[in-house]
């Protein structure tokens, strides 16, 4: 199994014992190499200790003296780390004499040819242990002894703690990996319940979500992006799926208002055709009219197009007005279309009209407030009083159109500015707006223009539309 294969506990696994095996190496062989050059000290000195004593003796002494009787001397300097001595002395020309072991036996340390006062190691020439050799030099004599250590002791110490060390590293190593192996265990738990979160949710199942973690830790930060991004994935495709429900809604509403004057329309036709038409200009008419409302609709369809596209997809002839002039207009247009109507001209909220400069296309904005008086004619019984509001408010130029009506709910009202959207699904549908665009192309209208169209409404209580839109020259 290749090393990307292996799973994140594996590999986590993997890494700890890799640098505690590491570790535990290195630290081995410091605390192994600081022994051993500390033992080492300890003979050098003493060497340097039992050297001085045979430095200081005539050599006749050494020489003719019983290595068992020297052996003794040299066991009552305390030489705990040396188990054989070699003595050997050199002459002035650098030749090695008499020799001495301790205890007596073949081998000993093999000389250099140059020799200085530091101690130095020498290999075994009968092959083995290694030697500690150290040259002291006799006084006024000109000669030298030799004396040298076997090293048997130390290399043993320090091959028993090596064993002992490696030992116990194994175990340590084998515990800690095993201990190690739990503790990811516990820890890699969270992202176990993110995996099986992760794998509901893709079965379909798009509330679940990530049980909450400690907010300081890695794991807790990642719960808390994992759940914010959850939600917002769920409502994507909440929206997604109400964006397709109205695509489908819309379809069949554009079907269906294109359906009508197409079979009214080819119904007189094939009348005509077939000589059933007792009465050739009446049904002409009715041709017309119904023509007449299928390029309505069509037209009305291709500006919210347009407007959908937005940037250039629209073009505006942009110039100062005043929504004053629309607010007259409006005011002559409801006393035309419903004469029974009080109709007073205020001011945004109360007091006289005032002046509303904006910079806007002048046909558009009609449009808007057109959209809203129509509206106001629809949806509200004849005699009902409407009042038209112009001035401006927090920098922004408003025209506002109220009606003391029946008004909307707020299901109703969430609704109102949807394509094909109509309060009364009963009402007829012929004549400007009969499709349900009106509103929907007015707010689309006013958000050209940077600005906004808010309803205010409740049962009982009528329905307040605000047109508002950045101030512009006066």
């Amino acid at each position: 199994m290749t090393w990307r294969r292996r799973s994140l506990r594996a590999r986590l696994l993997l890494i700890t014992c890799a640098l505690l095996a590491a570790g535990l190496l290195l630290s081995g062989s410091i605390v192994i190499g600081l022994l051993r050059s500390g033992l080492v000290d300890r003979v050098d000195t003493q060497l340097r200790v039992f050297g001085g004593i045979i430095a200081v003796m005539p050599p006749e002494i050494t020489s003719r003296a019983p290595a068992d009787r020297l052996a003794g001397n040299a066991l009552s300097t305390n030489l705990d780390l040396i188990n054989r001595l070699y003595l050997a002395e050199i002459g002035p020309d650098g030749e090695v004499g008499s020799e001495v072991r301790l205890p007596t036996g073949p081998g000993g340390p093999e000389l250099p040819s140059r020799l200085d006062g530091n101690p130095f190691e020498a290999r075994d020439s009968a092959g083995g242990a290694e030697w500690r050799v150290l040259v002291v030099p006799r006084a006024r004599t000109g000669t030298s002894v030799v004396v040298a250590a076997s090293l048997d002791a130390v290399q043993a110490t320090v091959a028993r703690l090596r064993i002992t060390y490696v030992i116990t590293g194994a175990a340590l190593l084998a515990l800690l990996t095993l201990a190690g192996w739990f503790a990811i265990r516990a820890g890699l738990r969270p992202l176990r319940t993110i995996e099986e979160t992760a794998a509901a949710i893709a079965s379909g199942d798009l509330g679940r979500r990530v049980p909450d973690a400690a907010p300081d830790t890695e794991v807790g930060r990642l719960s808390a992006s994992l759940n914010g991004m959850l939600g917002q994935i769920e409502h994507a495709f909440a929206a997604r799926t109400e964006s397709e429900a109205r695509l489908r809604r819309f379809v069949a509403d554009v079907g269906h208002e294109l359906r009508t004057p197409l079979v009214g329309i080819k119904g007189f036709s094939e009348l005509y055709r077939m000589g059933g038409l007792t009465e050739v200009g009446p049904a002409m008419a009715r041709i017309e009219s119904e023509a007449g409302r299928l390029a309505r609709l069509v037209e009305d369809l291709l500006l919210l197009a347009r407007l959908d596209e937005g940037g250039d997809a629209l073009p505006m002839d942009l110039a100062p007005m005043d929504l004053r002039t629309l607010a007259a207009d409006a005011r002559l247009d409801l006393r035309a279309l419903a004469p029974g109507r009080p109709v007073e001209l205020t001011g945004p909220d109360d007091g006289p009209p005032a002046s509303a400069p904006v910079l806007g296309d002048e046909a558009r904005l009609r449009q808007v407030v057109t959209n809203l008086v129509g509206n106001v004619v629809a949806h509200t019984p004849d005699g009902t009083p409407v009042r038209i509001g112009v001035g401006t408010r927090d920098g922004e130029s408003v025209l506002v159109i109220e009606d003391n009506g029946p008004g909307l709910t707020a299901e109703e009202a969430h609704r109102v500015f949807d394509r094909f959207s109509r309060a009364d699904a009963s009402r007829s549908r012929s004549g400007p707006g009969g499709a349900g665009l009106g509103l929907a192309i007015a707010r689309s209208l006013a958000t050209a223009h940077g600005g906004r169209l808010d309803l205010r409404t409740a049962p009982g209580e009528g329905a307040t539309f605000t047109l508002a839109v950045p101030s512009g020259p006066a």
